[in-house]
């Protein structure tokens, strides 16, 4: 059994979101499977579904993005799964938007809902999928700009590149993150 964490902030005022696209990213999976989330535990909503012939656990933590650590960790116990049965996808400003990176490991690189799931595991040894939303402009106000939505000219670079993270999850599923790195990190 795999579990895909995508980390976001509940609420439908915030859906669209640049900092909701681990969200937009597992809700596309389960969409695309028939299946539905539903609250498994206290603090997450749950999907589980079989892709690419592997029992796949997508969740959304209900927490807001900078306490994701606490469910992340509530999940993990709750399906006795091991770190390298983990992926955590989530929204990175440093990436070019529409670009994706695959890492077995590392710091948060100031991520808070990846600093809080650092701190939660006691590790950095967390594979984890990071989703460009950054452009060519640095914002005076990081948090406004991850806070808001996509302007309707992105809107079809956000859908390639979830295309392409769906691609790297059943990478990850069915060779490991190996060789989802070298597959798809470009």
């Amino acid at each position: 059994m795999y579990l895909l964490a995508g980390l976001g902030n509940p609420g439908t005022q915030y859906q669209h979101h640049r900092h909701n696209v681990g969200f937009m990213l597992v809700d596309r999976l389960a969409a695309g499977s028939g299946d539905a989330f539903t609250r498994t535990l206290k603090r997450s909503l749950t999907c589980q579904l079989r892709r690419r012939n592997e029992a796949l656990v997508l969740a959304k933590p209900l927490t807001f993005m900078n306490l994701s650590g606490g469910a992340v960790l509530e999940l993990l116990h709750y399906f006795s799964l091991d770190l390298d049965h983990l992926l955590v996808a989530y929204d990175d400003f440093a990436l070019p938007l529409g670009k994706i990176r695959l890492r077995a490991s590392g710091s948060s690189g100031g991520h808070r809902g990846m600093e809080s799931i650092i701190s939660a595991l006691g590790t950095e040894q967390v594979p984890r999928l990071r989703l460009g939303v950054g452009d060519d402009r640095a914002p005076g106000d990081y948090r406004d700009y991850v806070l808001s939505d996509f302007p309707k000219r992105q809107r079809e670079e956000v859908e390639t590149m979830l295309d392409n993270a769906v691609a790297a999850v059943d990478t990850w599923l069915t060779q490991g993150i190996g060789i989802a790195m070298s597959r798809h990190n470009g």
